[in-house]
């Protein structure tokens, strides 16, 4: 494999983007029409707060319930989707600077991918 160029890398980021967030509307809409065909939507009462189901706050319960076609889990894996997309753009960025041996770039992607999946762990 050859070393990508700055202008291959940035294409290729860019596409990676396009795609992430196409599959994120795609999977979001899906969940939100089969949302709006259920028969029998109960009405919301905004008066008290209600949290949502515990299956929608984990990826195995978002999985499985999206692979079911639960139109509230195929809504929160678009919602995941479209979360992940930033994060595997620095992926990316980390894997393409690597083969270009860049170690500067390699360096500042790896400190913001570590902050990101710092800060999405809850900060521990």
């Amino acid at each position: 494999m050859s070393v990508p160029t700055d202008h291959e890398l940035e294409l290729s980021v860019a596409g990676m983007l396009r795609f992430g967030v196409t599959a994120a509307a795609i999977v979001s809409a899906v969940g939100g029409f089969l949302y709006l065909r259920q028969p029998h939507l109960p009405v919301s009462h905004y008066k008290t707060f209600h949290a949502g189901s515990l299956d929608l706050r984990t990826i195995s319960g978002i999985w499985h319930g999206a692979v079911h076609l639960d139109p509230r889990s195929l809504i929160q894996l678009g919602l995941v989707l479209l979360i992940a997309t930033p994060i595997a753009r620095v992926v990316f960025c980390v894997v393409g600077f690597a083969r270009q041996r860049d170690r500067l770039y390699v360096a500042v992607s790896s400190i913001v991918l570590l902050v990101l999946l710092y800060s999405l762990s809850g900060g521990f």
